[in-house]
C-alpha cells in the first residue's frame, strides 16, 4: 500500500491537488450569499461618519476554461472594495465589486447584489436593494 499524500489546500485547477476536474460548464456558478459588513455607505452627513450594515450576495458564473473559482478570494475582492469606503452610492459600489471579479477572477460573468438596511425614507422598508449583472466582453475568435 502506497503512502497518502497529506491532505492540504487543492491546487487551482485540481480537486484535492490530484485529479482535473470534469464536466465543468459555462453555466455553473457558485453564490456567496449574504456576506456581512459594518462601513460608511450612503450620502447623508451622518453617513459619512456612522458605519451601517451592508449585506452582499455574489454570484459569479464560471469560465468552462479554468476549473476551480476560490471562494475566499472572491470574498476577499468583495471585502476589499467594501472596506476601502466611504461608498458613496450602492450602484457605484456594486459596479466597483463587478469589475473587480471579472478581471481579477476566471469568471465570465458577475452578479451583485447590495442591500442597505438603514434607508433615510418617510416610512418603513426592509432594505434598499441594487442588483449589478456584468459579463466579460465576448472574444472576436
Amino acid at each position: 500500500m502506497s503512502p497518502r499524500k497529506p491532505a492540504g489546500r487543492a491546487s487551482r485547477g485540481t480537486a484535492g491537488g490530484d485529479q482535473p476536474l470534469t464536466g465543468v460548464s459555462a453555466r455553473d456558478e457558485i453564490t456567496l450569499r449574504s456576506m456581512r459588513f459594518q462601513t460608511l455607505v450612503g450620502i447623508l452627513p451622518h453617513e459619512g461618519h456612522i458605519p451601517q450594515p451592508l449585506e452582499v450576495d455574489l454570484t459569479v458564473w464560471i469560465d468552462a476554461r479554468e476549473k476551480i473559482v476560490d471562494y475566499r478570494e472572491l470574498y476577499d475582492t468583495v471585502r476589499d472594495v467594501v472596506d476601502r469606503g466611504p461608498l458613496d452610492y450602492l450602484e457605484r459600489a456594486g459596479q466597483r465589486i463587478a469589475d473587480r471579479v471579472l478581471r481579477e477572477h476566471p469568471v465570465r460573468r458577475v452578479r451583485v447584489a447590495l442591500r442597505k438596511p438603514h434607508v433615510a425614507l418617510p416610512g418603513p422598508l426592509a432594505f434598499a436593494e441594487v442588483v449589478i449583472d456584468r459579463e466579460t466582453p465576448a472574444s472576436d475568435g
